[in-house]
């Protein structure tokens, strides 16, 4: 079994053109080379790498992260603050079971950057409003669309929410499971490539028609019905359930409670089964 480790980017680049790996581990920050020219150098050579990026939790990295997944890495880690913390079995622990998680998805080995597009722009082409959408604006009755995301989720939106018709005649609620701060940058950057509102909930948001709402990293996100019959977002810091938080789960389990008459859930991606 190979492993090798590599001093900076253009390294792991030049081992990367002659060895196949089961998983590549990257920091977005890497001498000569950093994360992100490393995965569109692999992308424009066809290389495939099934690639984990570590990121630190701050705003410049979250916004390189998104884009890192757009290229197709499969998921990424948040760096520890300090030397002893990334010396920690806990920080070990979190790598190697995202690794084992990441070597036996199926899903994982289709999501290799040699198959991903980069998207610099909204699509030039956008599809027209589904026919059952049409219908669902004919017939009067409220609906909800709820999705849930987890590896392979950024990536795999952009192939959903740039094609959705800021007309829908719906509200849609998004869990991707992410970290506190990279969701704003991912319904930021989804709502500069689409035509319908994307934006990060917040507490008290009423649902409207033709918005996505994506559930904040670092908690969960409930839809409750209000006496007027609005429905509004709920947050809060509850425990991680099976070590995530937001948890699609709680999501969904909030909307039986609600008054829409049609509820679609997609379950878009991922590896566990969350949702």
């Amino acid at each position: 079994q190979t492993k090798d480790v590599c001093r900076d980017g253009l390294e792991a680049y030049e081992k990367l053109k002659t060895t196949t790996y089961d998983a590549v581990v990257l920091d977005v920050n890497m001498p000569r080379m950093d994360g992100l020219e490393l995965l569109e150098k692999l992308q424009q050579d066809k290389i495939k790498a099934t690639v984990i990026m570590v990121s630190t939790l701050t705003t410049k990295d979250a916004d390189v992260t998104i884009r890192a997944k757009e290229l197709g890495a499969v998921d990424f880690i948040t760096k520890p603050c300090n030397i002893v913390e990334a010396k920690s079995n806990e920080f070990r622990r979190r790598i190697l079971q995202m690794l084992k998680a990441v070597v036996r998805s199926d899903d994982a080995k289709g999501n290799t950057n040699s198959s991903v597009s980069i998207t610099e722009e909204a699509p030039s082409v956008k599809v027209k409003t589904p026919k059952k959408l049409e219908r669902t604006g004919s017939s009067g009755k409220k609906v909800l669309v709820a999705l849930a995301c987890s590896t392979g989720g950024p990536k795999a939106l952009q192939s959903v929410v740039p094609y959705l018709p800021k007309d829908m005649n719906a509200p849609m609620v998004l869990v991707q499971h992410m970290p506190i701060g990279f969701t704003k940058s991912m319904a930021e950057r989804l709502n500069e490539l689409s035509e319908i509102e994307v934006r990060e909930a917040v507490e008290g948001d009423v649902l409207k028609k033709g918005c996505v709402y994506v559930a904040p990293g670092g908690r969960h996100m409930e839809i409750k019905k209000q006496a007027d019959g609005s429905h509004v977002v709920r947050l809060n810091e509850e425990p991680a359930i099976g070590g995530l938080r937001p948890c699609a789960n709680v999501t969904y389990e909030s909307l039986r409670t609600s008054g829409y008459d049609e509820i679609v859930c997609v379950v878009l991606t991922g590896m566990g089964s969350d949702g």
